[in-house]
């Protein structure tokens, strides 16, 4: 007979597990299956061991340069099997921590291959043996993996995804990231903070392409600086991997083609949904280009099937995932929450500088007919950043003229992935320039930067 629960989950990410979590405060029995380990990519491979590597290349960069802030270093050196270990040790330890949760909120972990076999069931197979699980609501939470060149699949040699590039066997001496979304940059910066020498190339006219157009020149102009090397407009034609590297096939927007050689290459395209062999077919689940298809409440099209996270599409965040998961489930417990929406999730870059942004930016709110007042303050006009030796950024903000609305904000420059979390609560509140504009700032901080920039929008800006 099968195991019986209000709600299994398929998918331990920070969809899945922060689901459980929730479903258990409102009393559901909950078992959450998962084929590898708690906590999902993100936890184990993406945003957390990413954070812990970029963490080392920063303090690896200050000691460098010591020299300005009145120090002396000599000898620096890293030793790159102790820094991977290291990025591992932070994801074990979180991993540990999910499932304490798990345990403490009586959540029922159920580790295997699961699969939807009939509405409300679903089995799970680990080596030779399958558990039966069956449930009123099942939620898919079974996140994405990267994305290979279709003529150079990741060999994690010489051609490496973003799992391979987490635990590197070797240090790259010449690398070729391609691809400058997020995931690009962030690995362009640590291996160039490294000592690499490296390449990034982008198909679309500028990097980090979904950012406001002026942080994309800014960091073009800051990872040039810092001896990397971009080539945009630009595709990767064919490449062919060597005992001792890779041969890449350029081609440039004027069709001209040239040929580089490697010691390796990052490939950072984007993102698979994991939606193969997990029953979604038989049961007529709805798919778009491979992507779940959900409503605002994470429903599918078929009575009792759920699905949150990477596998819906884009934006492929974490913190995305997770508030969907807390939507999708006070939604099944009859809590009657708003809608899931993505108009106020904040998008974080943590390379060097750091990039962050919310909202809609200065081309689109113009595409969208609004009429705008924009205010924009640089780094170099706070107390704090000069104090930090970190004078170069900028904060950008965005209003509609009529309403006062704060329509995006946009960061560039040292910590804005922790500032941009101010101008998320203040669009969440429906926050007017007025109320951003009266509001008191501490003083010395790089916060008070945020406050210029909203003065700047409409001619007010004190300190610049």
């Amino acid at each position: 007979m099968a195991d019986q629960y209000d709600l299994i989950i398929l998918g331990s990410g920070p969809g899945g597990y922060v689901a459980a979590i929730r479903a258990s405060q409102l009393g559901m029995k909950v078992a959450i299956v998962e084929r590898e380990r708690l906590g999902g990519i993100c936890l184990n491979w993406g945003c957390i061991p990413t954070k812990a590597l970029l963490r080392t290349s920063e303090i690896y960069h200050y000691m460098q340069n010591a020299n300005a802030y009145g120090l002396s270093a000599t000898n620096v050196g890293f030793d790159l099997s102790k820094i991977v270990d290291r990025s591992r040790k932070v994801a074990g330890t979180l991993n540990a921590g999910v499932k304490g949760l798990m345990k403490k909120n009586k959540v029922t972990v159920v580790e295997g291959v699961g699969k939807l076999t009939a509405p409300g069931k679903l089995s799970v197979a680990r080596g030779d043996q399958t558990t039966e699980l069956e449930a009123r609501n099942i939620i898919v939470a079974t996140g994405a993996r990267a994305r290979d060149l279709p003529f150079a699949k990741a060999d994690g040699k010489r051609i490496w995804t973003y799992r391979h590039a987490m635990v590197p066997p070797e240090m790259p001496t010449k690398l070729l990231v391609i691809g400058s979304g997020a995931i690009g940059v962030e690995f362009a910066s640590f291996y160039s903070d490294m000592g690499a020498d490296v390449t990034i190339v982008e198909m679309l006219d500028r990097v980090l392409p979904v950012e406001d157009v002026e942080v994309s020149q800014f960091m073009h102009k800051a990872l040039t600086k810092q001896g990397m090397k971009l080539l945009v407009s630009t595709g990767v034609q064919k490449l062919d991997t060597t005992a001792d590297g890779v041969t890449v096939e350029l081609k440039a927007a004027d069709g001209t083609v040239s040929t580089e050689t490697f010691s390796h290459a990052i490939v950072a395209i984007g993102i698979v949904p994991n939606t193969e062999d997990i029953g979604l077919e038989a049961l007529g689940v709805a798919t778009n280009r491979g992507h779940i298809v959900v409503d605002g409440y994470a429903a599918t099209n078929v009575p009792g099937v759920f699905a949150i996270g990477d596998v819906t599409g884009p934006p492929w965040l974490a913190h995305k995932a997770s508030h969907e998961g807390i939507v999708c489930v006070e939604a099944i417990a009859g809590l009657n929450p708003h809608k899931f929406e993505t108009w106020n999730i904040p998008g974080c870059t943590y390379s060097r500088p750091q990039v962050a942004s919310v909202g809609m930016t200065e081309s689109a709110a113009k595409a969208a007919g609004h009429e705008l007042k924009v205010g924009k303050f640089p780094f170099i006009g706070n107390g704090k950043a000069i104090a930090l030796g970190e004078a170069e950024g900028f904060v950008k903000t965005v209003f509609d003229a009529k309403t006062g609305e704060l329509l995006g904000a946009h960061m560039v420059g040292a910590e804005v992935t922790e500032l941009i979390q101010g101008y998320v609560v203040a669009r969440q509140l429906e926050t007017t320039e007025e109320a951003l504009m009266e509001t008191v700032f501490a003083h010395p901080t790089l916060s008070e930067m945020m406050h210029e920039s909203v003065l700047g929008a409409y001619g007010r800006a004190i300190h610049f």
